[in-house]
């Protein structure tokens, strides 16, 4: 399959309804572009500088406790406030220009932002991390999802790793947004999962994980609950798509095993994808499940996106430019390549072999 698309074809990505360009014939151009420094492990366990570590300062000046796994609080400088204009006494829905044909339209949005510290340890990553350590931070974020989801219409977990993807501090910890509105890229894929079960009666994502894992030639690695896939119209290089394997909506339908599970292929990839140019590889992360609004959303399938930016080595990166951010996404290996290149390296963590 891989070599039947060794020419400049398009991709079609059903969850977002979007095409993909893919250019296999561009990895032999010579590069003379950026080159970046390799991202290496913090040394130390304990930071006194940093301000997501065991008994110091946070940047808003509270003092952290000396926490020994999971640590949550909310963002001391956060992109939503739990209180909207309106019921601060201001307006509900900011009015548009009359003349403007109602083209300039603005709301308040309100919402809360979370920090999740996976870790006390400032040294450790997701995939340096033991199993029953990166549980207790799905036990966290599944707590999260179902208080945040009690008051607000969609929330958003994700992790920004490494300072390439804007992360701020190299401590493991992600964040978790929870909004009023649910985001455009949620309503792109509830529209898609909600047509494709109209047409065919089906789960888009279960069909979807039964074809990869038929033919196998996207699949990095899988355990008993999920798998983790470059997806067919993956846009950058090593993009990687986990699915759970059963018709789950959300985390509240864990179990157990789907937890552990969960846990184990999040550790299972991000080994791999530091293995791959022996750097911590650094991601944009994120749940997509069923949204809060009141609706039983059926046609949902828990899903995560692994954003990775690297292209040819640890020090070379991936960029959205021209092309990309006036026409469509494109990509230069194949997604079969890049599959093919992860699931060949070693399981074990270079750090500890």
């Amino acid at each position: 399959m891989a070599g039947s698309f060794d020419f400049p074809h398009r991709r079609y990505n059903p969850l977002r309804r979007q095409w993909v360009l893919v250019s296999p014939q561009r990895t032999a151009r010579p590069w003379q572009g950026e080159v970046g420094k390799a991202t290496g492990f913090p040394e130390v366990h304990h930071d006194p500088e940093c301000y997501l570590c065991p008994g110091n300062r946070r940047a808003g000046g509270q003092i952290a406790p000396s926490y020994e796994s999971v640590y949550i609080f909310d963002n001391d400088f956060p992109a939503l406030l739990p209180h909207s204009a309106a019921q601060e006494g201001g307006p509900a829905q900011a009015e548009s220009n009359p003349e403007m044909g109602g083209l300039l339209l603005a709301q308040p949005e309100r919402g809360r932002c979370r920090v999740v510290c996976f870790h006390p340890d400032h040294s450790l990553t997701l995939a340096r991390m033991e199993p029953r350590s990166i549980r207790r931070v799905v036990d966290a974020w599944a707590e999260e999802y179902r208080l945040l989801g009690e008051e607000f219409r969609y929330v958003q977990i994700f992790e920004n790793r490494g300072a390439l993807m804007g992360a701020s501090n190299p401590h493991p910890h992600g964040q978790i947004w929870a909004t009023e509105h649910i985001p455009d890229e949620l309503v792109a894929e509830t529209s898609a999962l909600e047509d494709y079960r109209g047409a065919h009666a089906a789960c888009l994502l279960c069909d979807y994980g039964g074809r990869e894992q038929l033919e196998g030639l996207r699949v990095v690695c899988r355990n008993e609950s999920f798998l983790a896939v470059v997806p067919w119209w993956a846009v950058w290089p090593f993009e990687t798509l986990v699915l759970a394997r059963r018709h789950l909506r959300s985390l509240l339908d864990f179990g157990d095993v789907e937890r552990d599970a969960l846990a184990d292929i999040l550790k299972q990839l991000t080994t791999r994808y530091d293995n791959l140019f022996e750097t911590s590889f650094p991601y944009t992360m994120g749940f997509h499940q069923a949204p809060g609004d009141g609706q039983p959303h059926d046609e949902w399938h828990f899903h995560a996106h692994f954003y990775p930016p690297l292209l040819r080595s640890a020090t070379v990166r991936k960029y959205m430019v021209g092309f990309e951010m006036l026409c469509m996404p494109q990509r230069d290996i194949t997604p079969e390549t890049a599959a093919e290149r992860l699931a060949a390296v070693p399981e074990k963590h270079f750090m500890e072999r």
